[in-house]
């Protein structure tokens, strides 16, 4: 019933999330995302494993109390039965039970809008990448640093030959916010993320790793084939690591170096990109995401800027608002969300989804994240060997 069930007069989306209940940071970030263009409505959730946490989280966002569930399953079951049921669901839970409730709402008929990583495994990322063939779903992975404008304008230069042929990609995530032993203290994002049953088997590299591996490939169009890394843990009696680096050997020759660490002081949300070819070299910065810096070979840089002079469709795309006015970290996340509605109304409606709207992260870009982080963690256990990225 959900995949043929129209979208009425409002033209919106019903939207259904699993966790993201009261004390949780990146289920509100998401429900924000989700309102920016109004392309959908939260209707349903589990919101969280405590009963009544979860009906006072469902109370507080509106939705209806007969639409409140106890447990995902039931709301995956039920969901694809009504007639109302939701298109999507948004997965805002710890990165181990993703491939579970991500395989019971694909198994139920209903597109999936999923968390960074993917999941733990590559037998679940292979699996998933299945089960989604299998189903013809959406599945949206919210890596939500390639939602900047200048980013995707980064991309087209690549691909437009701007740089020319790539020759050496470096990417970093520093954070500072775990430089002490902040999960005793009992704050709830810090305990999760360092507990390997609920992050998997990486820490930071899991967390910041993962956004630096897939925004490195989202530039460049090119694939890292094999690591050399070393993943550490500084804060004594962290069972993950919180500082990861590795070098990177790409298809078609170009080398890299990815860094990724939340025992960094000073830096707060500090991703940067930096990719250099024959003919030039470019470099972005989250912290400053309506700047990109474009270094032509024998000329001076220049800054090119959102919303000022002519940029490519993809970055006019992903623009909201006039130049001087500043885009960031909520309107990125907002166009992964506004791209993914576009395309799950496409299917809904019986059409072909507008091509600037498929730049979302897939589940098999998800699967190539979880080989990064599986050939990373396999080359620190060696020592630092190099080891193949499955393809």
């Amino acid at each position: 019933m959900v995949a043929g069930s129209g979208l009425g007069a409002a033209r919106r989306l019903r939207l259904g999330m699993v966790g993201g209940g009261e004390g949780a940071f990146i289920g509100g970030v998401h429900r924000m995302a989700a309102r920016l263009d109004d392309r959908w409505e939260l209707v349903a959730g589990s919101f969280s494993r405590d009963a009544e946490r979860g009906r006072r989280s469902a109370a507080m966002l509106g939705v209806a109390e007969d639409r409140a569930y106890g447990d995902w399953r039931e709301m995956a079951r039920v969901e694809a039965a009504r007639p109302d049921g939701i298109h999507a669901v948004s997965i805002v839970t710890p990165n181990a039970s993703h491939h579970a409730i991500a395989r019971a709402f694909l198994d139920a008929g209903i597109h999936v809008i999923c968390d960074k990583p993917l999941c733990t495994t590559m037998e679940d990322a292979r699996d998933l990448v299945r089960a989604v063939q299998a189903s013809g779903r959406v599945f949206a992975l919210t890596h939500n640093y390639t939602g900047y404008p200048m980013v995707r304008h980064a991309r087209a230069m690549v691909e437009a030959g701007e740089l020319g042929a790539i020759r050496v990609v470096q990417v970093e995530y520093p954070q500072d916010w775990l430089s002490t032993k902040l999960e005793e203290t009992g704050q709830k994002q810090a305990a999760w993320r360092v507990d390997p049953a609920q992050a998997g088997p990486a820490g930071s590299l899991g967390d910041l790793g993962t956004h630096a591996h897939n925004i490195a490939e989202f530039v460049t169009g090119l694939r890292v084939e094999s690591v050399c890394a070393e993943l550490t843990s500084f804060v004594a009696g962290r069972a993950l690591d919180d500082n990861a680096q590795a070098m990177l050997r790409f298809a078609g020759g170009a080398r890299g170096l990815l860094w990724a660490s939340q025992v960094a002081p000073g830096n707060e949300n500090a991703l940067k990109l930096r990719v250099y070819g024959e003919k030039a070299g470019l470099e972005w910065a989250q912290e400053h995401p309506n700047q990109l810096r474009f270094s032509p070979l024998g000329e001076a840089p220049r800054v090119l800027a959102r919303g000022v002079g002519p940029l490519s469709p993809a970055a006019a795309h992903a623009t909201r608002i006039p130049a001087g006015h500043p885009e960031g970290y909520l309107e990125a996340f907002g166009q992964i969300y506004r791209d993914a509605a576009e395309q799950v109304a496409a299917r809904v409606e019986g059409r072909q989804a507008d091509p600037a709207a498929l730049l979302v992260p897939t589940v098999e870009d998800g699967a190539r994240g979880i080989a990064f982080v599986a050939a990373c963690v396999e080359s620190s256990r060696r020592g630092g060997a190099w080891v193949g990225v499955e393809a």
